[in-house]
């Protein structure tokens, strides 16, 4: 089984998806852009949003490589970037500051799409993140699959989360979502240094 699935990897990736992407913390954003939405609507709405945003961070993790070698962006400097980006959004979970939905800017756009799907799920963070894990591989068939299955896992999650927001917004209570949330920012945080201070020490052992 060792041979086809990596437990580490699996669980490195989908707990930094899960703490950037944030399924709970989702819930009063979903269930404030799809307020006037039926039982219904809002079902697809979130089926549409787990589409984009998986189709976004899968594109990414395919594709990520080219791009890379098409600017001549090193690996190092990913993670550094990728580690400064996933500190400010952090500091966003930690303060308070993502809480709020960011306005469509066109009440004709879908919001599954934009903002929900993207950037809200699919955002810079996961999309950096998800590029540092494919690029830190080693290309072997058991890391391809624990990164598609902690993909994968990650969207069932945020599918669940807005499937049953409303049962989850009333156990977790408005207090409850932002302590998670707050939990979410510090190891997103820890996270976020960790990636820094590799990116650091590639840089001194290629100078």
């Amino acid at each position: 089984m060792s041979e086809v699935f990596d437990g580490r990897l699996f669980s490195e990736v989908f707990i930094t998806l899960f703490v950037i992407m944030d399924p709970p913390g989702i819930v009063p954003i979903f269930l404030g852009l799809t307020a006037a939405m039926t039982g219904k609507q809002r079902n697809r709405a979130a089926r549409q949003a787990i589409l984009v945003s998986f189709g976004v961070i899968v594109s990414f993790a395919i594709f990520g490589q080219q791009l890379l070698s098409y600017m001549h962006i090193s690996m190092a400097a990913l993670q550094a970037s990728g580690g400064l980006l996933l500190l400010l959004i952090a500091m966003e979970l930690l303060t308070g500051k993502s809480e709020e939905p960011a306005p469509s800017g066109n009440k004709g756009v879908n919001v599954a799409m934009v903002p929900l799907g993207t950037p809200l799920l699919a955002g810079p963070g996961a999309i950096v993140a998800i590029m540092v894990f494919v690029q830190s591989s080693d290309k072997s068939t058991s890391d391809w699959v624990s990164i598609a299955l902690a993909a994968v896992a990650v969207h069932v999650s945020l599918w669940l989360a807005m499937r049953f927001s409303g049962v989850i917004r009333r156990v977790l209570r408005d207090s409850g979502t932002i302590l998670f949330t707050r939990i979410a920012g510090l190891l997103l945080a820890a996270i976020a240094v960790q990636l820094v201070a590799d990116a650091v020490r590639a840089f001194i052992e290629t100078s």
